[in-house]
Order: structure tokens, then C-alpha cells, then sequence
């Protein structure tokens, strides 16, 4: 039986792996906007943005249908086809992709408001980058929860290694995202003997492939649709501001972004665990395990959000320069917002994956998608920077809203809101002592930062919202990752 302590304990290995992305991103931020300079970051965010979209058009959602049949697998010969045959279908959509990057770089350049050259540096890095992530979904599906440890641990660092290496020895951004492009391909090389090791080899016959697409093309759709909402506002801002306010703009943005720390352990977990659970009929257990999980990430995420909102000024000032700090702190409360919302959104959205609701899914992010556009063609000319991120926190509640209303029609599951109610409570005391020393002149983050989480803390156990249960499960939890070898 797959328990509690084991699932957090893998939440614990897949956060500890999210959390050296964390870290890969505040030296990125600093290293190019201080050495660099923010117009030159906001290229390096061009780039990584396109890069977001055009490989979700590359997978054909198949991926997401990796991650929901593989766990469910009986026959070898079944994971073997379901790997090898989505590979190669994404390997030749890619290669195309990346042939009409080439032969169109010069007016896309145009478009994407970077340099020519940096349009064929994206072409290959398309291919070795969509190739590397459906491998490692691949491994996220088979539960080798350790390997895609590895293999993220491998890939982050030597790509951050790479980087620092090729910007001190003053290769600039050209030798950014050359290094970029290195480290991906050693890494794909390194996934494929990988798993002829493990499964073997076969010639796909594509036998799976009408189920896994008929399961994951509208995933694409909504991929492309969270996209919208996380990226594009870019693109305006340099349609309507210039780049160097997409300079300003991201960075503050990628500040928000760090609670997404919070988000993608669980729901990697989820993702594995939830399958194999549903298509076994133990609904009871899934509704344990989306209450339990929504429980713990709000009393987390409520003071996190609260808590990176009220730093936002002195930390950009430590990540970036002065001049992008007091040019773009305001927009991290909002994104900090969003990212609450996204996080609490996916716990509903999974019981819509678990019917297999994906065209619901897709339908649900496109309103939020249209809506996102709109309101950035309105609000961005008018507000800036402020306005983009505005219409990024109403998009995520309103798809908050959407995928609570539709998945509460298929089930529901407890939703603690008195623990919701006391973790509020103690999130407000923590920012008001933090502003206190704020007020006071005092602004290092790095007594800032433990001193709220302490306060939180402190406050939580007053409340009584941390109790005798907790302790208990932290107690069984460190037995589980100290003496389990498994």
C-alpha cells in the first residue's frame, strides 16, 4: 500500500528537485541583469517564453497521456509502444518545426523582437528540449521517482554550471543560450541509452496511439491556453512598451513565480498516485489524498504568497538592479496572488483528469486564455507593466472559479476551511510584523524572511492549527525518510 509518509517523502525528493530550479532561477536572474543588463534578460525571457509555446505544440498532449496509461500498464511490450511511438511522433513534429524556424528566422525575429541568430539557436533547442521531456515523463510515469531525480538534478546543474561559465568568460547571451543547447543534448543522449536499458527496444507499430491521442490532444489546448496566461503578456508589453520593459517586467514576474516551488511537487505526485487509485475504484482514497494534499498546501502557500509580497522591493533589489526594482516590485503581489490560485486550481482540475473531462479541461483554460488576451490588448497600452499583471491574477481566479464549479459535478472532497480561516490569521500578523521593520528602515531579507516564517509559525500554534495530529504525522514522516530505503 502506497502510504501517506511515502507519498510525502517523494513530495520531499520531487520539491528538493524543484527547489535547485528555484535556486538555477535566482542565479539566472541576477547574472544576466546585473552583467548583462535587464534589455539583454529580456531576450534571455523571449526566448525561454517561445520556447513554452511551441513545444506543447510539439508533444500533441502526449505527455499528459504517458502519465495517465503508463502507471496502468501490465505488459512491457505496452510501455515500450506507448514511449517509443510518442517519441518518435513528437521527434518528427519537431524537426519540423524547427525547419521552418530556420528557413523563416529573419521575419520571426521581427516578430519575437530578437536577433536572427537567437531564432536558429530556439529551432534546435526545440528538438532536444521536447525530446528530454517526454523521456522524463516517461520516467515520471513508471514511478522511477529517483532517476528523474538524476536526471533533473543532472540537467539543472550542468546547464547552470554552463551558463555562469560562458557569461563570466564574457561570451555574453550568445554563450548563454549556446551552453543552453549543450546541455540538452547531452542529456537526450544519456535518456535514450537509458531507457534501452531499462525497456529495451521496439519498433513502434503505433497501435496506442489513437487512445493516448484521443486522451491528450485537448491537454494541448490547455497547455497552449496556461501559456497564454503565463507568457503572453510579454509579447504585448514589447509590442506596446519595448523590450526593456519586458526587462523591468520579468524579473519580478520570475519573484512571483517562486511559489510555484510549492505547486509542482504535489501535483507531480498527484499525477502519479491519483490513476492508479481511480481506475481501481478507491474513490474514497483519492478524495483522502486531494483533501489532505489541498489542506497542507494552503497553510504553506496562503503565508508564502503573503509573506514574498511584502519583501518584494528589497528582494528584487538583492536579485536584480535598483532600477528594475523600482520599476517593477508592485507586480509581484499579483503574481505571487496567482500563483495561490493556480496551485489551489489544480486539486479540482485532477478530478476532471481522473473522468478523462480533457476537453472540458481545455475548454475551461481557453475562456481564461480569450479573456487574458483581451485584457492585455486593453489594459497593457493604458496601465504597463501593472496592467499585465492585473489581468494575470484575474485569469487564474476566474479559471479557479471554472474548475471549481465542473469538477464539484463529478465529486467533491473536504476542503478544511477552518484551517484555511487560522492560516489567514497568522499570514496578516506576519506581515504586520514585517512591515514594522520595514517601516523601521529595516530591509535584509535574510532576517526578513525567517523571522515571518517564524512569526507564522508561532501564530499557527496559538490558533491551534498546528496540533498533537501534525506532530504525530511529522514524527511517522521522518521515520519513513530516515530509515525506508524504499
Amino acid at each position: 500500500m502506497y502510504s501517506y509518509a511515502k507519498f510525502v517523502k517523494h513530495i520531499f525528493l520531487v520539491g528538493f528537485t524543484d527547489l535547485i530550479s528555484t535556486l538555477q532561477s535566482l542565479i539566472f536572474l541576477p547574472l544576466i541583469t546585473k552583467i548583462l543588463g535587464a534589455s539583454d534578460y529580456g531576450v534571455w525571457t523571449q526566448i525561454r517564453i517561445s520556447l513554452n509555446l511551441l513545444v506543447p505544440f510539439t508533444f500533441l498532449g502526449l505527455h499528459e497521456a504517458l502519465v495517465r496509461f503508463l502507471p496502468g500498464a501490465k505488459e512491457e511490450k505496452e510501455i515500450q509502444e506507448g514511449i517509443y511511438s510518442s517519441s518518435f511522433i513528437v521527434f518528427s513534429i519537431t524537426a519540423l518545426f524547427a525547419v521552418i524556424l530556420i528557413v523563416f528566422s529573419g521575419p520571426a525575429s521581427q516578430i519575437l523582437k530578437f536577433p536572427e541568430i537567437y531564432v536558429k539557436f530556439l529551432a534546435l533547442v526545440l528538438i532536444f528540449e521536447a525530446l528530454t521531456k517526454i523521456l522524463l515523463s516517461a520516467i515520471r510515469s513508471l514511478r522511477k521517482i529517483g532517476n528523474y531525480f538524476a536526471f533533473m538534478f543532472s540537467k539543472m546543474f550542468g546547464e547552470t554550471a554552463l551558463i555562469i561559465t560562458a557569461v563570466l568568460m564574457g561570451y555574453g547571451l550568445y554563450g548563454a543560450v549556446f551552453a543552453f543547447l549543450i546541455i540538452r543534448i547531452l542529456i537526450l543522449i544519456v535518456l535514450i541509452f537509458y531507457f534501452i536499458r531499462q525497456v529495451g527496444f521496439k519498433i513502434p507499430d503505433f497501435s496506442l496511439t489513437r487512445d493516448y491521442l484521443r486522451f491528450g490532444l485537448p491537454t494541448m489546448f490547455d497547455n497552449i491556453s496556461y501559456w497564454v496566461l503565463t507568457s503572453a503578456d510579454r509579447y504585448f508589453i514589447a509590442f506596446f512598451w519595448g523590450i526593456l520593459f519586458v526587462g523591468f517586467y520579468a524579473p519580478a514576474y520570475s519573484v512571483g513565480m517562486l511559489l510555484t516551488f510549492f505547486i509542482f511537487p504535489l501535483s507531480f505526485m498527484l499525477s502519479v498516485i491519483l490513476p492508479k487509485l481511480y481506475d481501481e475504484k478507491n474513490l474514497e482514497e483519492v478524495k483522502k489524498y486531494l483533501g489532505f494534499s489541498l489542506k497542507y498546501f494552503l497553510l504553506i502557500m496562503i503565508p508564502a504568497c503573503a509573506g514574498l509580497s511584502v519583501v518584494a522591493r528589497p528582494l528584487l533589489r538583492l536579485l536584480s538592479t535598483a532600477e528594475i526594482s523600482d520599476n517593477s516590485y508592485f507586480v509581484v503581489p499579483f503574481v505571487a496572488m496567482s500563483m495561490l490560485f493556480y496551485g489551489a486550481l489544480y486539486f479540482f482540475s485532477q478530478i476532471l483528469v481522473l473522468a478523462k473531462k480533457t476537453n472540458l479541461i481545455a475548454a475551461l483554460w481557453a475562456i481564461s486564455a480569450f479573456c487574458n488576451l483581451i485584457l492585455n490588448i486593453f489594459l497593457i497600452p493604458l496601465f504597463g507593466i501593472v496592467g499585465a499583471a492585473a489581468v494575470t491574477l484575474i485569469s487564474y481566479f476566474l479559471t479557479f472559479c471554472l474548475m471549481v464549479y465542473f469538477s464539484s459535478r463529478q465529486f467533491t472532497f473536504n476542503v478544511d476551511g477552518i484551517s484555511i480561516s487560522k492560516s489567514l490569521f497568522s499570514s496578516a500578523i506576519m506581515v504586520f510584523s514585517i512591515i514594522l521593520f520595514l517601516n523601521a528602515g529595516f530591509s535584509n531579507v535574510f532576517f526578513l524572511i525567517p523571522f515571518g516564517i517564524l512569526v507564522y509559525f508561532v501564530c499557527m500554534i496559538i490558533v491551534g492549527a498546528v496540533g498533537k495530529k501534525e506532530i504525530l504525522f511529522l514524527k511517522d514522516l521522518y521515520h519513513e525518510v530516515a530509515f525506508s530505503s524504499k
